[in-house]
């Protein structure tokens, strides 16, 4: 991307600090970003290729985990936390044009995610996207302020966990925040748990994001599948269970021909 093609930078954003969504952004395709994040980006990739790879994995999985539950679930609400930069397939975007009258609530505490959601992701007519600015270490005000707006959490909602989970260091501490969210959701909810991990190709991966914790950005603390899977203690876990990214319910057309990365998945259902 060259300058003239970069994002106007709103007031009192700092340009010369890299920035976690702008970065994710940058390995997405998208526009939102600047040079520093293009800088820690192509630092971070020439260390570790596979990451771009991760992303668009990542973005796979959720388009897929939410047409599985517009479809086959019956979900018609979701709360996505930890939204990150718009660029294709949101979630209200996946949700919507499966059911149009879907209501989508997204939650950053990043105000520039937030400027950037409520200018972007525009709901269909017939559904709601609305958005909060909360942290994901205050469960409880979420879900409030989510009810409060938009959800109805007497009815199932969708709660999308997306490289969220990993920006928490302590594994039970993030246990105890996904647990605390799905207890303030009815039966039927679903849970969609996206994390990177080390067991595709670790030494690179953990010099990589040794990198990424050193340049200013959210650090990140890398999963095994086995604690991936522990988000999902107590509820019915969707076939085929916990697996690398491109392995969850892949388009018939992929079948065959993904390989696995480090970014392992697993949609739950609370019973």
């Amino acid at each position: 991307m060259t300058e003239s093609s970069a994002p106007a930078t709103p007031p009192g954003i700092d340009t010369t600090v890299s920035h976690s969504p702008r970065i994710w952004n940058y390995w997405l395709g998208g526009k939102d970003n600047y040079e520093i994040d293009r800088t820690i980006g192509d630092q971070f990739r020439g260390i570790f290729p596979d990451i771009v790879d991760i992303a668009r994995s990542s973005r796979g999985f959720l388009k897929r985990s939410v047409e599985y539950m517009v479809h086959e679930a019956g979900i018609r609400q979701f709360l996505d936390i930890g939204t990150g930069l718009p660029t294709v397939d949101n979630t209200h975007e996946v949700a919507q044009r499966a059911a149009p009258d879907a209501r989508v609530v997204y939650v950053d505490n990043d105000p520039m995610v937030l400027a950037h959601a409520r200018a972007l992701l525009v709901s269909a007519p017939e559904g709601v996207t609305e958005y909060i600015d909360a942290d994901l270490r205050e469960p409880e005000k979420i879900l409030e302020a989510a009810a409060r707006t938009t959800l109805d959490l007497d009815r199932p909602v969708g709660l999308m966990l997306l490289n969220i989970l990993g920006h928490i260091p302590d594994h039970e501490e993030a246990r105890s925040i996904a647990a605390r969210l799905l207890d303030g959701l009815p039966s039927g909810s679903h849970l969609a748990v996206a994390d990177g991990t080390n067991v595709i190709r670790g030494p690179e991966f953990d010099a990589a994001i040794a990198i990424w914790n050193q340049s200013g950005s959210l650090p990140y603390t890398l999963r095994t599948p086995e604690q991936i899977t522990r988000y999902f203690d107590g509820l019915d876990i969707v076939e085929p269970g916990v697996v690398s990214c491109p392995l969850w319910r892949p388009g018939a057309v992929d079948v065959g021909s993904v390989r696995e990365v480090d970014e392992f998945c697993g949609v739950g259902r609370k019973p």
